[in-house]
């Protein structure tokens, strides 16, 4: 059998936006940012009581837990692979030899190695852990981020949840108003020429005439102020207010310039895309968002997984030394900066992958275990929740599922999962029908 050559960007099923101000462009769902301001507004409730934010790092695609958090050195080498165990800062805990760094800051980490489910496509899998729920085609649920987004508000000139380069599908809005899904940066934050979609306005436009145009607005609100009463019609010179001043922010600008960075600090996290991208996370978080998923694609690993983890093209390119370097620097610089007690850092991926290598070198999908890191945000470091049998297949104590996955993340950042939503059809909803917290956390 011919063998596909293995591509860092794609998972295994291969997967006109509005003018902004009549000037710009917005990438969430079509909606100008006006849009998501208003619908925001109107929709969001107070924030919520913890002020925690949260730093979601994604791994796209499935990450095998046999080759990263769940080595099984004493299985049969169809099982075990290739990679070592070795020791972490926190004695007892060992992970995966091309994971060093991620090993010194253990004790700040609290490791799920029990996560199971039983939804092994993609697209299902990353529904499953990105809503809490599983999908079902009568309601569409939102993700995570949506509802802390919803919860949480518009209230610094920073959107409050976004997605680092782009959103997976499973993590827009679902039945909540589309303005609660994540503003999409875009690009790749690690080229040197790169730029934050719908920060500066077209080139043939400067801000002046920008200006003219929110006067313009404005004068035509004023008009429509005097034969509509409605809420929308009411608030909408704020609305468009708040849009101009994200355009024209310097803070807002700042958070998102990487440039601030000392090269010091850029070398830290790694200047590929995954240490690029924690590295802006950070920033968001520190200037006002809510919830940032940075998304790392690359994982289904069907094929020569033990080249592509730690090497790919050559020696320290692979996932793991990328991953590793961001990551632990991800964690420490939160805590220098005395910010890892108020930022929730979870990362995780739609499953993991099968106890027996294929003939291809690599792993399939196999959701019924996988691993999930939780740190910071009043988590308690340094153990191991849950365990996994001989093989890596199946819980063998403390099952961690989806739900409780959801239900924690959500409690951790001071969100009541058992509140009602409504649907557009008038449907109550509570955020999470099922799960527990794992007590364990906290």
């Amino acid at each position: 059998m011919t063998s596909t050559p293995f591509s860092p960007a794609l998972r295994c099923d291969g997967h006109s936006r509005r003018d902004f101000l009549h000037l710009g462009a917005l990438s969430c769902l079509g909606l100008s940012l006006a849009d998501l301001l208003r619908f925001q507004a109107l929709a969001a409730n107070p924030r919520a009581q913890r002020d925690v934010s949260c730093i979601l790092i994604w791994l796209d695609g499935g990450p095998s837990h046999l080759e990263m958090f769940d080595l099984k050195p004493d299985a049969p080498i169809e099982v075990r692979g290739e990679f070592k165990p070795i020791a972490t800062s926190v004695p007892g805990i060992r992970i995966c030899e091309h994971l060093p760094r991620t090993a010194q800051v253990m004790r700040d980490v609290a490791l799920i190695r029990s996560l199971t489910h039983e939804l092994g496509n993609h697209d299902t899998g990353s529904h499953y852990l990105l809503t809490g729920h599983r999908p079902t085609p009568v309601v569409q649920y939102p993700s995570l981020g949506s509802i802390v987004a919803k919860e949480t508000g518009f209230q610094p000139p920073l959107p409050p949840y976004v997605a680092i380069p782009e959103a997976v599908k499973a993590a827009r809005a679902g039945y909540l108003p589309g303005a609660f899904s994540p503003f999409a940066i875009g690009g790749d934050p690690s080229k040197a020429d790169y730029k934050v979609r719908d920060l500066e306005p077209p080139e043939s436009v400067g801000f002046e005439r920008v200006t003219r145009r929110q006067a313009m607005q404005q004068q035509l609100d004023n008009f429509s102020h005097q034969v509509e009463t409605s809420p929308a019609v009411q608030s909408r010179d704020a609305f468009y207010e708040q849009a101009y001043r994200l355009l024209t922010s310097p803070d807002a600008k700042n958070a998102f310039d990487l440039t601030k960075e000392p090269p010091k600090v850029r070398e830290r996290y790694g200047r590929r895309r995954i240490g690029t991208s924690c590295l802006l996370a950070r920033r968001l978080v520190e200037a006002g968002s809510r919830f940032v998923t940075v998304v790392d694609k690359g994982w289904d690993m069907h094929q020569q997984i033990f080249k592509a983890m730690p090497d790919s093209q050559f020696p320290g390119s692979g996932k793991l030394p990328s991953l590793d370097q961001a990551y632990a620097a991800l964690i420490t610089d939160l805590r220098e900066r005395g910010l890892l007690d108020t930022t929730l850092v979870v990362m995780m991926g739609e499953f993991g992958r099968t106890p027996k290598l294929n003939n291809l070198g690599g792993r399939d999908h196999w959701p019924r275990a996988g691993s999930a890191l939780f740190a910071g945000g009043g988590v308690r470091g340094g153990q191991v929740i849950g365990a996994t049998d001989a093989y890596g297949e199946v819980p063998s104590e403390r099952p961690v599922r989806p739900e409780d996955v959801a239900v924690s993340i959500l409690k951790l950042l001071g969100v009541d999962s058992e509140k009602e939503y409504h649907t557009p059809a008038g449907r109550p909803l509570k955020i999470m029908a099922e799960g527990s917290f794992v007590k364990e956390l906290a």
